[in-house]
């Protein structure tokens, strides 16, 4: 099993037993059941059909799983919306949930399709971490995906290893683990915006045809334009990224010479609802505002539907396009949690749409306690709903588990308490104190004195009371530690003169030196400074010290990142002209279970950058 943990390289009577399952779905889901206010779907309609006939069907959409092929766990266990609790997630539950919805568009006479918005893979646990993620894509498969958009973290092991996880193949240093081969992706991976630089074409598919009873509907699919500023530089060299609204124009124009009127955008960008009290409903569309809204703006009207992601958020949203009437624009949140359920009419003759009507449905995987509520085991725990299981996700699902569990369940350490991820006012978090300290631990015999972290590879909390390997409360494991950490990057020391520290801080704010959003770096103990929200681009940052002295411009200090920020991964630019770079062994996940068995470990004091007007 020691290839398991290698660097993952970025190179070149069934009827029966179906109904049985759906009758165990909470009632409030069924055909028959007014909706919760927060499932008021969302509605566009273009027109009555010209005296022809109309096409009914479905889109079933998902975005953001992240190889979530357990349910999640601890604060990210439930889905939160109008105020209530709901636990979520689960592949076996997922593949349950879109056969339901099939079974009923079926009974509707509307014809299925199942789609998704990118980050499918990337940034998983362990179970599917461990196997390149193939674990996750034989899912795919198995739980019915026909198309989806790429997404940024598709290319987490670089552009060669995509290609092979659509068309199939063996790993190229770590073989087939699982010893049964590795035949690919049965759905179609859309990438219209992803350009090989030499020839100057997508990598893979930019759209794809499904004919829906005799009428072509046509997708789309790109990642971010961004997505190069937050993937590591070393996989994605040879490509290039272009612009959402004028690549997506530029098919959708090809697809109507082409005869198809009915079109659908998978775009892995997106937006989010405004915070309200109380939290708004899995459908609503509250306030809502991101980059989105923008790219929608510029887009032709054929494109009647947007399926985004990228934001983890959930919405259903009617927004102006480019003529200035209406698309759809959905998004499912993430992990596996929810399924945007999206009915559309066509007309015949024409071969547009006529109606869209969207909303998002909760994957419960629970068991409810008759009083509103969810049963809990002795230690807090949400029981899972044995009854809502699908068997054949289910068992491809264990296959991997057992494969993996000698390796996730080692126990590596233990903490006081929940390590949070949750920035305070100056952005900084408990669980950045930590792994930027572990990190400098794990460096300090090269001489290292600084730590620095990015926020945005902190996938998950550490929470004292998750057991996924039966262990007590407090106690950590390999595998979660390792979705905090999934990424296995490299950890890497570097000389940056003073100047060059203090240009990395202020290289924090959009704006500043091809920055192009805000991220605050995680700090480890010693490195103090101040941030002010209205100072100048470039002049933000003030009274940067090191154990109390400030820091001298000239001189010469050693810093610890990953690899993947010492490529300049994030914006962060200025850190690749660091010099003497020194690899240390092993990955990020060394480094911070190194630290969590050193003793019980407390959260971070959150303490070491201050923040003023």
């Amino acid at each position: 099993m020691k290839s398991l943990l290698r660097r993952r390289i970025g190179v070149p009577a069934v009827a029966l037993a179906v109904a049985g399952a759906f009758s165990a779905l909470p009632a409030a889901h069924s055909a028959a059941a007014a909706p919760p206010a927060e499932f008021t779907p969302v509605t566009a309609t273009y027109g009555a059909s010209h005296g022809a006939s109309v096409v009914k069907g479905r889109f079933l959409s998902y975005n953001d799983f992240h190889g979530a092929i357990d349910p999640p766990s601890g604060s990210g266990a439930v889905v939160n919306a109008s105020g209530t609790s709901t636990p979520a997630g689960g592949v076996e539950y997922l593949a349950t949930y879109l056969k339901k919805l099939r079974a009923e568009a079926k009974a509707a006479d509307r014809e299925t399709l199942t789609v998704g918005a990118g980050d499918l893979i990337g940034a998983t646990p362990l179970v599917s971490a461990a196997f390149h993620d193939e674990p996750t894509i034989e899912l795919m498969n198995t739980v019915g995906l026909q198309v989806s958009s790429v997404g940024n973290h598709e290319f987490d092991e670089g552009v060669d290893e995509l290609i092979r996880i659509q068309r199939g193949g063996c790993h190229p240093v770590d073989g087939c683990q699982d010893g049964d081969g590795f035949k690919g992706a049965k759905f179609s991976y859309l990438a219209a915006n992803t350009i090989d630089n030499k020839t100057g074409l997508p990598i893979l598919p930019p759209v794809e045809i499904k004919l829906v009873k005799g009428v072509p509907v046509g997708f789309i699919g790109l990642t971010l334009e961004g997505t190069a500023g937050i993937v590591n530089p070393a996989g994605i060299k040879n490509v290039h990224f272009t612009n959402e609204v004028e690549t997506a124009n530029k098919w959708s124009n090809l697809l109507k010479l082409f005869g198809v009127k009915a079109q659908v955008l998978l775009l892995h960008q997106g937006g989010a609802q405004g915070s309200a009290t109380p939290t708004p409903g899995v459908s609503d569309c509250a306030g809502f505002s991101g980059p989105v809204v923008d790219i929608v703006k510029g887009l032709n009207p054929e494109i009647g539907v947007v399926v985004s992601g990228h934001t983890h958020r959930f919405y259903s949203c009617k927004l102006p396009n480019k003529a200035s009437g209406e698309t759809v624009v959905t998004s499912a949140g993430s992990n596996g949690q929810l399924i945007t359920d999206i009915d559309y009419s066509l007309d015949r003759r024409t071969g547009k749409f006529t109606e869209i009507t969207a909303k998002n449905v909760i994957v419960e995987n629970g068991v409810a306690d008759g009083n509103g509520g969810w049963k809990k085991d002795a230690s807090g725990v949400y029981l899972k709903n044995p009854d809502t299981v699908d068997a054949a996700a289910k068992k491809v699902a264990d296959k991997y588990r057992t494969a993996v569990a000698p390796i996730a369940n080692r126990l590596v350490g233990a903490v006081t308490g929940d390590i949070t991820r949750t920035g305070n006012a100056a952005g900084e978090s408990p669980l950045g104190d930590v792994i930027a300290d572990a990190q400098l631990a794990y460096t300090k015999s090269s001489g290292a004195v600084v730590a620095l972290m990015n926020p945005g590879g902190i996938r998950a909390d550490l929470d004292a009371d998750q057991s996924s390997g039966g262990e007590a409360y407090g106690q950590v494991t390999y595998g979660e530690a390792f979705t905090v950490q999934p990424f296995n990057n490299l950890v890497v020391t570097q000389t940056l003169t003073g100047a060059q520290l203090k240009n990395v801080l202020e290289q924090q704010f959009a704006g500043y030196s091809g920055q192009t959003s805000t991220k605050i770096l995680q700090v480890s103990a010693g490195l103090t400074y101040t941030w002010s929200a209205s100072a100048a681009l470039g002049s933000k940052i003030s009274n940067l010290s090191l154990n109390g002295t400030p820091i001298d411009p000239a001189a010469d200090y050693l810093v610890t990142t990953n690899d993947f920020l010492a490529n300049g991964g994030d914006g962060f630019g200025i850190l690749a002209q660091g010099t003497g770079r020194v690899t240390a062994p092993g990955f990020d996940i060394d480094a911070l279970t190194a630290l969590l068995g050193t003793g019980t470990i407390p959260p971070g004091p959150a303490d070491r950058i201050t923040t003023i007007p």
